[in-house]
């Protein structure tokens, strides 16, 4: 099977480096995609987090369309939670101008930091619409597609655009995979965040049921993840050894991933309520070329996935870029319309 590759980068930023720095390595890894035949290259949105720079993709995906000449470029994700639909319009519409046909527009529903920054980015909004109804203003807006009912009907996002960002769903649950296909969206299932493969399995299937194909002729999934793929076996293992996956529970019975013991603790004392906190090993597909090859084949094969996107949080910027080399490498060594090479 062929397997479409993209990664997602989150501008991480390392004890001892610069957001200066973190922005550079983005820089450098968008165009080293492009360079190795990657399909995407998205950039995330995180908030009050020291260790992420990356707080604006629709900024830095501007700078990177600069950098780069074909490789499509976009948001993983924008959170819409936060934002007026009209102006995100407005946002991906400057940038698909300016590249026309390679913008890429995905959301989620997370928080994308702690409590009290979604408190400061939500600022004198009473009534926040559910994330469902701003899908559907943002698809309407970039369309211009404003029902006559409406009460702004009339309205546009300029600049007008004949190809507008191509819009899709991130999630890491059920609820927002049938949220992406009754919209007819494409779906991203963020394995890095929630490593259960068997809710990304049940997700998949409930968009592959409730497609509603208002967009597209067919569903369309990704699964995201993190890979690190080095020389050998022992030196993913090494690069992979300090990685984390950190929970909070609030007692109200929502479940966020942070990045870090640190972050779930700060997390906890802000929600101004009751918390535990699980830290478990990180689920990573790590390995050499072979071993990587035979675990994403397997996990495409079982979601019925022909699409990944990756994200790898190697320190070592040298060993970060090698894997997306490698990884590369591991996936076009695959015969057309086989599975593993003999």
């Amino acid at each position: 099977m062929t397997i479409k590759l993209g990664i997602l980068d989150q501008s991480l930023q390392f004890e001892g480096e610069t957001a200066t720095e973190a922005f550079r390595h983005t820089v450098e890894i968008a165009k080293l995609a492009e360079r190795l035949g990657y399909e995407r290259f998205w950039v995330s949105e995180h908030h009050d987090n020291p260790r992420a720079a990356g707080t604006s993709p629709e900024v830095l995906i501007g700078y990177l369309l600069a950098q780069t000449e074909r490789i499509r470029l976009g948001s993983g994700g924008v959170m819409l939670q936060h934002y007026s639909p009209y102006k995100v319009a407005e946002n991906f519409n400057v940038l698909a101008a300016l590249a026309p046909g390679r913008v890429e527009l995905g959301v989620g529903r997370a928080p994308g930091g702690l409590p009290n920054s979604t408190r400061a980015l939500q600022q004198g909004v009473s009534d926040p619409a559910s994330l469902s109804d701003k899908l559907a203003e943002l698809e309407r807006y970039l369309h211009n597609r404003l029902p006559e009912d409406h009460p702004l009907h009339g309205l546009r996002a300029y600049p007008a655009v004949d190809r507008p960002a191509e819009l899709y769903v991130l999630g890491t649950s059920v609820a927002s995979a049938e949220l992406a296909a009754e919209a007819g969206h494409p779906y991203v299932f963020a394995l890095f965040i929630n490593g259960d493969e068997a809710v990304a399995e049940a997700a998949f299937a409930a968009y592959r049921s409730r497609f509603g194909g208002a967009r597209r002729s067919s569903p369309r999934l990704i699964a995201a993840l993190s890979v690190v793929v080095a020389e050998t076996d022992a030196e993913a293992a090494e690069l992979t050894g300090e990685m984390q996956n950190v929970k909070i529970r609030l007692e109200s019975g929502r479940t966020v991933t942070v990045g870090s013991l640190e972050h779930a603790e700060a997390f906890g004392k802000q929600a101004n309520e009751p918390f535990t906190i699980e830290v478990h090993e990180a689920n990573v597909t790590k390995g050499s070329k072979v071993t990587v090859r035979r675990r994403l084949l397997e996990l495409a094969e079982r979601l019925g996935v022909e699409e990944l996107i990756v994200t790898t949080p190697v320190k070592d910027f040298g060993k970060r870029r090698r894997s997306f080399e490698l990884l590369k490498d591991a996936l076009a060594e695959l015969p057309a319309g086989s599975g593993e090479r003999t």
